[in-house]
């Protein structure tokens, strides 16, 4: 297993289970109890870590979500929150849900050690958001709650990876989302608004992307030796399973 490999098969895991976290009752909860809509609290609990800075900013690290969506979340929560304390918030958050539902995953110390060199091993350059989050105090030593801290950054770091890619094969953001599987209904969902392009001509783009972002994240697990990649790609694949729908 290449290092471009180790990275294309933790895609899929990782996200699983980041999403399980995102989608879980207590997340929710906790942006009902800060006043804040779900789309408020996503964006300021995830480009929190980014500190006082304008929504312009948080548009352009995000890329994904359009920048209207993002100035409207944004700015809907400093109406009454400060952002950077919305994300220590999701990370508090974050740190519990992993205590309680990653703790008591066989060979979690096995996983803890190969993900963590993988994200020490991660050059940051053109990464804000990684580069916030990894920065940011982790406020629970608990073994699960690193793990999901850890697997929070490996997200994010594929992300950040992601946006390089997309920018490089000549796609906007909205371009590569309409090219990708969920399309148009992608596009609404992070708040784009029509008229959108045709997919067809653009998917090759997104292939290459996809090509290089594997490459790009895969500088991170060259730490890892073969053997040692194909360990972690089972780990996370059996993680993985545990929060599949």
């Amino acid at each position: 297993m290449t290092p471009e490999q180790a990275a294309a098969n933790a895609k899929a895991s990782v996200a699983t289970i980041v999403g399980a976290f995102a989608e879980s009752p207590q997340t929710l909860r906790r942006a009902r109890l800060l006043g804040l809509s779900g789309w408020a609290y996503h964006v300021s609990a995830r480009a929190g870590a980014l500190g006082d800075v304008r929504p312009e900013t948080v548009a352009a690290a995000i890329a994904f979500i359009a920048p209207e969506a993002v100035t409207e979340g944004w700015e809907s929560t400093a109406k009454s929150s400060q952002p950077s304390e919305v994300a220590t918030w999701h990370l508090r958050e974050l740190c519990t849900w992993g205590e309680e539902q990653v703790g008591a995953f066989p060979r979690l110390g096995r996983l803890l050690e190969l993900a963590e060199r993988v994200v020490d091993g991660v050059d940051p350059a053109g990464l804000p958001l990684f580069a916030a989050w990894r920065a940011m105090p982790v406020p629970s030593q608990e073994p699960g709650a690193r793990a999901a801290v850890l697997l929070h950054l490996l997200h994010e770091h594929r992300q950040g990876v992601h946006v390089i890619a997309v920018r490089a094969g000549g796609l906007t953001p909205l371009e590569a989302i309409i090219a990708g599987p969920e399309g148009e209904t992608g596009a609404v969902a992070l708040g784009w608004q029509s008229p959108y392009p045709a997919a067809g001509p653009l998917v090759r783009r997104l292939m290459w992307a996809e090509a290089v972002a594997n490459s790009l994240a895969g500088q991170a697990f060259a730490v890892l030796d073969r053997t040692e990649r194909v360990e972690l790609a089972g780990l996370l694949e059996s993680l993985g399973h545990r929060f599949a729908r």
